[in-house]
């Protein structure tokens, strides 16, 4: 992945500097991308039992395009190349897509949306609904210790190199080093076998069970693992191979590694992934770390 050339910020009508655009400002500062910000305002709708709908949703519209203009003027100021855009809808997932058709981005980046356990089950999370979707690497952004990443970790799943989804390692590996080499942090390599469940899934190759994993199985992985890790300069101290559940792995790996990006894949789901849920999406309902997520090239 080459130089980053044009980001793109969606945000809310909440008006707030957030995280997102804390990191997306330092990464438009450090790389010399432009950065496009898209105000996208969902739209007020009460079926007509409520007056003054239109009224409320132009005054959102127009609020919000005088804040974007405001946080234009501080970050020209800054010597950050910036345009935005104000859209109106009630498509919050079609409208962000269409920018990304219109802009080509190089990144999308968009603070993580909590949404409360009930309402999960009824609806699919607009941050779920793009790591699907979006066609284009997405940036979600939790908190931000520092504007520019300092650790950024590539999650892979050196298991099955004969499956059709196996270029997902590269295409993962060259994204976490392409934002490493951007932001001069260190890159990682890191791998989960869960052995209670033998269960792998999302970090390259989707979903497989097996009976169990063996001795010898798990060496093979491991050596495997490092073999891909050597393939791409990765330091042995900066090789990371659990055997734990893959989300407890995660959540203690971030919390003693200073991770600040953790780059993971995400591949075509079957329908009962696309009902519970991937182990991208559980990392970023978790609020374990901001995460990178990209697809296999096609």
């Amino acid at each position: 992945m080459s130089q980053y050339q044009r980001l793109f910020l969606m945000v809310g009508d909440d008006m707030r500097h957030t995280p997102a655009l804390e990191r997306a400002a330092a990464l438009a500062h450090a790389t010399g991308a432009t950065l496009h910000i898209c105000a996208i305002v969902e739209e007020l709708d009460t079926l007509g039992l409520l007056s003054g709908d239109e009224h409320r949703n132009q005054t959102r519209v127009e609020d919000s395009r005088q804040w974007l203009a405001d946080e234009a003027t501080l970050l020209h100021e800054n010597g950050i190349r910036v345009s935005t855009e104000v859209v109106l809808t009630r498509d919050l997932l079609g409208a962000t897509l269409d920018q990304v058709a219109e802009i080509e981005p190089d990144l999308l980046i968009k603070d993580v949306l909590h949404e409360p356990a009930y309402k999960r089950l009824l609806f699919t999370p607009l941050d779920w609904q793009l790591l699907r979707e979006c066609p284009c690497p997405v940036h979600l952004v939790s908190a931000v210790h520092c504007p520019l990443p300092r650790v950024v970790v590539a999650a892979v799943d050196p298991t099955h190199p004969e499956h059709p989804h196996n270029d997902l390692n590269q295409t993962v590996i060259e994204a976490a080093a392409s934002l490493a080499r951007q932001c001069n942090a260190e890159l990682h390599l890191l791998h989960v076998c869960d052995n209670a469940q033998t269960h792998i899934s999302d970090f390259g190759a989707g979903t497989v069970t097996m009976p169990g994993f063996g001795g010898d199985v798990r060496k093979s992985i491991h050596k495997a693992f490092e073999h891909l890790a050597v393939a791409h300069g990765v330091p042995a101290e900066r090789q990371h191979f659990l055997s734990a559940p893959i989300t407890r792995s995660i959540a203690d790996f971030v919390a003693h590694n200073r991770t600040d990006v953790l780059v993971m894949g995400n591949h075509p789901r079957k329908l009962l992934e696309r009902l519970t849920g991937s182990t991208t999406e559980h990392v970023i309902d978790h609020n374990l770390c901001n995460v990178l997520a990209v697809k296999a090239v096609a």
